[in-house]
């Protein structure tokens, strides 16, 4: 019974409830640092500090990835982030304590309950780890089709990472499918009895992967399957659910216009996410302006009293129109002289002050004024510029769908992917924003702003 359970939930809830497990168990820890001698249980203070305890918490754990279903990496590097992630944690919690004495538990008292919590949650990632090696949590797929489009879960979702979220039985080989699937990954089902084969083996969904799928498959068999309480799902559905992408090769024309979502042009829901870009924007100036002027400092002796510090860049923006992207100047004076070309790794137009300040995305800081300027937004598809949009409007379908909501400084495709410097790189890119901008919700940006954290302390993508 609870492994019938385990098996409903996606990846995406088990990683909820790690969250809530961690959380109660960092609060359980800071009770367990207290003594008799502090307030009340229920002082008011006490349940703020509490509060905001475990909230830095959880944040400094999000922002380092560790919420993250498809975070790839071996133990070590977990526990490193979990180290890192509670290091941040402790700053974070000194400043508030010693500078902002809102609440009324003793900085000896958080600092113990930081360390208890690292214990403690580096042994729930340990058994969480355990029970993900099991199965217990996966859902048992069952894939109809063995052919090109079934080929894609053999090819991009190899990965144990890529599978977390579900255990593959196997391959079922359907009439009119192009050789594809390996062999050993082949299995034998008698298609009209389907509904028995699911039953008996606990499939909990069927991949519906065939390439010719609208004339072999077993319709009246897949709806035996459902009322037998298997989910049918088609494979495009199933790859944008397992890897955080729209499957531009397996949508049909009418995706776009029939799909669920793609509601982000909503007026208030414009006017929503225009209120959280001016608040996060004008917050995050006040923390970095100190940054930016040493920046400026750093350019100008780089690169000598008459070089400018700003470079302005014109970029395509909401509905294709253009505008002019602020960012801190990188490269050597003249260095697109020849025209533009893609960023490439240890680019040699790069100066030593900008390979450090692109690696932290410092560069793009002044993009904040585009923000405030209601140009560009803080989360969206990053602004390409008109050379390359034109060039990837022509060769990649669905290109100019980027265009229907403000770029962003960072965005889904930031965290998920790498810096891009081609038009593979541009497809992949993509299909991480369709992504977003079908899924938009204000819950989804919270987690992007969140792990951009990441990003920028890895120095993950820069070129």
């Amino acid at each position: 019974m609870f492994s019938n359970l385990a098996g409903n939930l996606s990846v995406k809830h088990t990683y909820a409830l790690l969250a809530i497990s961690e959380a109660l168990a960092m609060l359980s820890c800071l009770f367990l640092s207290m003594n008799d001698s502090q307030h009340s249980f229920f002082d008011h203070l006490r349940c703020l500090g509490c509060i905001v305890f475990v909230i830095i918490g959880f944040l400094s754990m999000a922002a380092m990835g560790l919420y993250r279903p498809l975070q790839r990496g071996t133990s070590r590097e977990q526990l490193a982030r979990i180290l890192l992630s509670f290091a941040l944690a402790s700053v974070t919690e000194g400043v508030i304590v010693y500078s902002i004495p809102m609440t009324s538990i003793a900085p000896k008292t958080v600092f113990m309950a930081l360390g208890l919590s690292f214990l403690v949650v580096c042994a729930l990632r340990y058994g969480f780890n355990k029970l993900h090696t099991t199965g217990l949590f996966k859902h048992r797929v069952l894939v109809l089709g063995a052919g090109a489009r079934a080929c894609i879960i053999q090819d991009k979702l190899r990965r144990t990472s890529d599978r977390k979220g579900f255990q593959l039985l196997g391959y079922v080989r359907i009439e009119g499918d192009a050789a594809g699937i390996r062999q050993q990954d082949l299995l034998t089902v008698d298609l009209n009895q389907l509904a028995d084969f699911v039953e008996r083996h606990k499939i909990e969904e069927v991949i519906l992967a065939a390439d010719q799928h609208q004339n072999y498959l077993p319709m009246d068999e897949l709806h035996e399957c459902r009322l037998v309480g298997a989910n049918v799902i088609d494979i495009a559905s199933f790859i944008e659910r397992e890897s955080g992408k729209i499957p531009l090769t397996l949508i049909p024309p009418s995706w776009m216009a029939c799909g669920n979502g793609y509601r982000i042009s909503r007026q208030l829901v414009r006017m929503g996410k225009r209120l959280f870009d001016i608040l996060i924007s004008l917050l995050l100036l006040v923390m970095v302006w100190p940054i930016m002027l040493v920046t400026a400092v750093l350019i100008r002796l780089e690169s000598g009293p008459g070089a400018s510090i700003l470079y302005q860049q014109t970029r395509v923006g909401l509905r294709g129109k253009p505008f002019k992207i602020y960012k801190f100047r990188s490269m050597k004076i003249g260095a697109e002289t020849n025209g533009a070309i893609w960023a490439q790794k240890g680019d040699q137009r790069v100066t030593a002050v900008g390979a450090f300040i692109r690696k932290y995305r410092i560069d793009e800081l002044p993009q904040l004024f585009n923000i405030l300027q209601g140009e560009m937004s803080f989360i969206g598809p990053r602004p390409e510029r008109p050379e390359f949009v034109e060039q990837l409007s022509h060769n990649l379908p669905y290109y100019d769908v980027r265009h229907q909501l403000k770029p962003g400084l960072t965005g889904w495709a930031q965290i998920c992917y790498s810096y891009g410097s081609s038009e593979e790189d541009a497809l992949e890119k993509l299909q991480y924003d369709l992504y977003y901008i079908k899924n938009f919700s204000f819950l989804l940006d919270t987690l992007i702003l969140i792990q951009t954290v990441e990003v920028i302390l890895f120095g993950k993508g820069a070129r």
